[in-house]
């Protein structure tokens, strides 16, 4: 259990509303004391009926936003922080981040709240997608979502680049089990251990008759009631390997395939697909049919198991031996899976102040380095309490101080569409052109239309020292919206093909990158950010103490560049957007 002190900033964090604030029109709270039968065998929360409870206010919220029916569509990783026992208080908030044509995001937070001693604390949270389904044949068109308060302006932003992540996430699969490497490391790892248990004997099979009371108010089977049955065999399967009551950690990201409908048998199957030292993984599918139609695919899911000892220690767990074929593919895949699932919560759940600067990049986790690098940026450009240190002729260079971390912003509007400063800044093999600081910048691998890696060579600060490399990810992003700005956001990454060299001092890049607002169509708004590393803040320190301007020559360089390149056509921009 976390501390008192953790517990009261988690109070004031769930806890910053009140009947004076603003609150989202489409929000929407549910709270649930647990009673017995909801619990487990260990008088905890059943984590099936937690989802049930997600997964209805959710749905309420996405309603409320839609107005009319909506089916979810998918759920993203959730990571359980915290088990909740009988007589405690559940609290669940729900409301729409952002909407796109006929789907939309809706966050759910999960807290508990136990009555004696008046402690909050947080279980869990998720993002589900849910889907708005009209009366008619025709497709909902859904109203967008207006963000009044800094928070939802951010999960307003960081909305599309989750969206972007889901999309792909198949694929992500698809690549890394065809790497050669991983392919190598899998078969290092497969063994034939005299005490590996076998698979076959974690298999569970379990049917239930979707009735009424499992329906929701579409006469479709309730979705969440599908991932409490799911949770149930899994739970077994899992039981069954280690003999003991396991508990569940995460669940990782899932989409609906089809609906089910009151009548139909739901058939749900569960085995281990591999255990990993501490932790196993199940794997669950639902499937569905009705008289004598074949089987219809419902959901799958992979569920994260661990076996806790009297002092809440996860317990090791044995080996397993996978069956021949559809065993093996289920235990390579599990391996794979491992890897993307420690990337995505590594990278995209730590704070960023906790995810090292240069994060190795490899295929495997290149979605979740751009959106963290994405993410960063908009988080960073959404802060409030930034201070004016100058100005001069329309350049504005503004400072953040917060967490011993320094950061700044130049900012300017000119006369250029929105969409022309986008591609100009983009290139950054054409950043020497206007920055003196980018002595040398050469494009080391196009890792697809979106993100680029640069190794970008900078002068020496101090008189004779050593040039300055950096290997940097690029990522840009179009506006998803009107209203939303063009992105092009820089963050270091290591490349194992271009390792640190006696040539040069490698340095860092923590958050950079530009964003690009239209005004008009004719005029924009153009913002610099930068949160400085060791390697960075000599080059700007001058600038925010008031001794020099060396900044605003560069940006209003940066702005003639623009000017000189508003209307010629390079060979970068064909492949632009």
């Amino acid at each position: 259990m976390a501390s008192e002190s953790h517990h009261k900033e988690n109070l004031h964090n769930l806890q910053l509303e009140d009947e004076g604030q603003h609150r989202n029109p489409s929000e929407v709270k549910m709270s649930q004391i647990v009673l017995p039968c909801h619990a487990n065998h260990c008088g905890e929360l059943s984590i099936g009926q937690l989802l049930k409870w997600m997964d209805c206010t959710a749905c309420l919220s996405a309603e409320r936003h839609a107005g009319c029916p909506c089916v979810t569509a998918s759920l993203d990783d959730i990571y359980f922080e915290h088990t909740i026992g009988v007589g405690q208080v559940v609290n669940i908030k729900a409301k729409v981040n952002r909407a796109f044509n006929s789907s939309m995001e809706v966050g759910i937070e999960v807290s508990c709240e136990d009555l004696y001693s008046g402690r909050h604390w947080r279980v869990c949270q998720a993002f589900a997608t849910f889907v708005a389904k009209g009366t008619d044949a025709n497709k909902v068109q859904l109203k967008q979502v207006v963000p009044c308060t800094h928070q939802e302006q951010v999960e307003h932003s960081l909305a599309a680049e989750r969206r972007r992540m889901r999309l792909i996430h198949h694929n992500i699969m698809q690549e890394l089990l065809n790497n050669k490497t991983l392919q190598r490391s899998i078969s290092e790892e497969s063994h034939d251990d005299d005490e590996a248990l076998p698979t076959e004997r974690t298999r569970v099979e379990s049917v239930e008759l979707v009735l009424p009371p499992h329906a929701n108010h579409q006469v479709n089977t309730f979705g969440g009631q599908i991932m409490a049955w799911m949770e149930n065999v899994a739970t077994i399967a899992a039981s069954r390997l280690c003999n003991a009551h396991p508990t569940l950690r995460a669940i990782d990201m899932f989409h609906f395939r089809g609906p089910s409908q009151v009548g139909d048998r739901l058939v749900l199957k569960a085995i281990v697909n591999n255990t990993f030292k501490n932790s196993m993984e199940v794997g669950v599918c639902a499937e569905a049919y009705h008289g004598d139609e074949p089987l219809r695919h419902i959901n799958s899911a992979f569920m994260t198991f661990e076996v806790l000892d009297e002092k809440g220690r996860p317990r090791p767990l044995p080996p397993i031996k996978p069956e021949p074929q559809e065993g093996q593919r289920r235990y390579q895949e599990a391996l794979a899976r491992k890897k993307i699932r420690l990337d995505r919560k590594y990278i995209i759940s730590c704070k960023q102040t906790e995810v090292p600067l240069s994060v190795p990049w490899d295929t495997s986790n290149q979605v979740y380095l751009s959106y963290n690098n994405v993410s960063a940026l908009k988080m960073l450009a959404a802060k409030n309490s930034w201070d004016l240190s100058s100005k001069k002729n329309n350049v504005s260079l503004y400072t953040l101080e917060e967490s011993q971390s320094l950061c700044f912003r130049v900012e300017f509007e000119m006369e250029i569409p929105a969409q022309r400063a986008f591609i100009l800044l983009s290139d950054l093999s054409r950043r020497h052109e206007w920055d003196q600081h980018y002595t040398l910048c050469n494009l080391l691998l196009s890792v697809d239309e979106d993100d680029f890696i640069y190794q970008v060579v900078t002068p020496s600060v101090s008189k004779g020292g050593k040039y300055q490399d950096f290997i940097l990810l690029a990522s840009r992003r179009p506006p998803c919206d009107s209203g939303d700005p063009y992105v092009i956001a820089l963050r270091s990454v290591a490349l194992p093909s271009h390792p640190p060299t006696e040539e040069f001092h490698r340095g860092e890049v923590v958050c950079a990158g530009f964003t690009i607002y239209e005004v008009s169509q004719s005029v924009s708004k153009i913002s610099y950010y930068n949160q400085t590393s060791p390697e960075v803040l000599p080059y700007i320190s001058t600038d925010i103490a008031g001794l020099s301007s060396s900044f605003y020559s560069i940006f209003c360089a940066c702005r003639q560049y623009l000017l000189d390149n508003i209307i010629s056509t390079s060979a970068f921009t064909s492949s632009a957007l």
